[in-house]
Formats: C-alpha cells, structure tokens, sequence
C-alpha cells in the first residue's frame, strides 16, 4: 500500500433531489481536492438520500432507482470524477431488472472500477440485500466497501480484512436515532433550526451518547481488531425529519481519528493513510494468528433464516 490522502464528507441531503444532492457531491469534492485529497467518499445513498425510503412503494423505488453503472447518476458522478480528477464513491438506489439493491459505486476519471450492494438491507423490504464482498485496487491501495449495517457485523470486515483490503469505505446514515440505550435517542429538530444561534447545543447533543459517543463503542475497533483504515461517511442535518450527527472521519489501523469533520454543516475531512501504519498494526497480528479449523460453529447453517432488524421502528411503506 502506497501513502493517500482520502477524504471523508458529510453533507445535508435532500429527500430524492439527486441534482441537488450531486450539486453537494460536486462541489464537496472540488473542496477535497483543493485539501489534498486523492479520493472523496460519501455517505450512504447519498445521491438519492436514503431514510425516507422506508414507507416507499416498490413503484416509488422503482421510480429512484438506476441503471448501475450505466444510469444518469452514474453519468454525472463519472463527470464528477473527471472535473475534479480523483475517484469519487457515492451511493444510490440500484435498479437490476426487477431488482432493487442499495448500491455504493466507485466512479474513477477512467469510469466505474467498483460496485457494492449491501448485504444486510433493511430500510424497505422491496430492496434485496446483496451477496458479495468487494475488494478492489484502487490508486496502488487495496480498498473493501461495507455499508453502514453491514459494518455492524464483525464477520463482514474481518472477511473484507481477509481479501485484502488495506483500508475499507463504510458510508453511513446513523446516529441520533430511537434507541433503548443509555443516553442514545433523537435529538430535537428545532436544535439544528438554531445551531447559528445555539451551536454549543446541538454539537453537545452529537458529539454526545447519541451521536459521536456512540461511534466511538464500536468503530474504532473495526479498525483497530482487523489494522485497516476505516473511512467512516455520514449525513448530517435533517434526514427524514430527525437529525443526523454527520462526523465523517477517517481512523487509522490503530483505531485512532486522524481526521474528522467537525461543522455543524457541510464538510469534508482528509486522512494520510500510510503503508507503514497497516505493516505494524496489532489487527495485521492478529489476522495471522487466526485458528480457522476451531471455527466450524461460524458458518454452521442457522436453524432459522438471518434477520437484518435494526434497533428502531420502521416506517412501512404501503403496499408491504
């Protein structure tokens, strides 16, 4: 693996405006770049947005969705990419013949290099979940893409950490969501109305247990337990009407933040990751010293079929 520079984004989306959100995706990149950055990664669906999809007919999906990679959204992030001249990740809602997918792609200068699907979908029970890692080379670095849930998995970023993947892509939409736990839940709209007025509220309540302080239980230690690079992206701002948390970073193999969005707004942040740090990372030990012929009961078939539920009420869409 080379030294990068890559960056991580947050932005506020709008609600299935894709020239606006692309309008965002532009012009954060062009800010990237002008930071240093060598690649610049975006949130989850953050081309279509993504949360208000939950109560969408398969009709309303299918009116979202695209063509990957051969879509209008693919066609402007490609131009995106070559204006600015560096790879560009974003995701949206894929359309594969009668088939609905959450799809991250990796639209480079030269065009499409990579396309993910998640593998634990949930948001609406028209989309299908995926059935592939994705590991690829990217700018002389091994790269791996999982999506927000399926980062929630150990399993999914070991075996990405497996293939290969030096540093892995983890678009997200969370934070600041229902939650039985302590200290987690909603945060109140009206704080985001007034975070010109009151910043020192809202980022208080983001950068607390519902936002930041809930990254920080579990994402560092992807990172650290496997020794990659994390590029963790995330929204901020409205999103679906509850608030979202934003702080994009990127956290090095050891599991530390190198870089993060700190804007109640619109940001972008840029991580050096480098070659040396993934060489003496203890999560680089530890792959090596795995014991595989004592994990038969990993892939033992369940006795009942997988259940992707995230750990809040959701929205049904009509005809489901």
């Amino acid at each position: 693996m080379r030294d990068i520079r890559i960056a991580a984004a947050q932005f506020e989306h709008r609600d299935g405006d894709k020239d606006f959100n692309l309008g965002r995706i532009d012009s954060l990149t062009a800010r990237a770049v002008a930071a240093g950055a060598e690649v610049v990664s975006f949130h989850e669906c953050s081309i279509s947005a993504y949360s208000y999809l939950q109560s969408a007919t398969r009709e309303e999906l299918m009116d979202v969705a695209e063509a990957v990679p051969g879509g209008p959204a693919c066609r402007a992030l490609h131009e995106i990419a070559v204006r600015h001249g560096v790879p560009v990740l974003a995701g949206l809602v894929e359309r594969d013949g009668e088939e609905l997918f959450n799809t991250y792609v990796c639209m480079t200068p030269e065009g499409p290099v990579a396309r993910f699907r998640k593998i634990h979908a949930f948001l609406n029970p028209h989309i299908s979940s995926g059935n592939e890692f994705c590991v690829f080379d990217l700018l002389g670095c091994r790269v791996g893409i999982l999506i927000c849930y399926d980062n929630n998995l150990v399993e999914n970023v070991r075996i990405t950490a497996l293939m290969g993947a030096e540093i892995v892509f983890m678009p997200h939409v969370t934070g600041c969501l229902p939650s039985v736990m302590p200290g987690r839940g909603t945060v109140d709209p009206q704080l985001w109305t007034d975070r010109d007025t009151d910043p020192v509220a809202l980022a208080q309540e983001l950068n607390g247990p519902k936002g930041r302080g809930w990254l920080m239980r579990w994402l560092p230690a992807r990172a650290y337990e496997n020794g990659i690079y994390a590029v963790f992206s995330n929204p901020i701002g409205i999103d679906d009407g509850q608030v979202r948390n934003g702080n994009a970073m990127v956290l090095d193999p050891f599991g530390e933040v190198i870089s993060e969005c700190h804007q109640l707004g619109d940001d972008v942040c840029v991580g050096l990751c480098t070659g040396e740090k993934v060489a003496v990372s203890s999560g680089q030990r530890y792959l090596k010293a795995r014991r595989p012929d004592l994990y038969n009961r990993l892939v033992q078939p369940a006795s009942e079929p997988p259940v992707t539920s995230p750990g809040w009420q959701r929205k049904r869409p009509a005809d489901g």
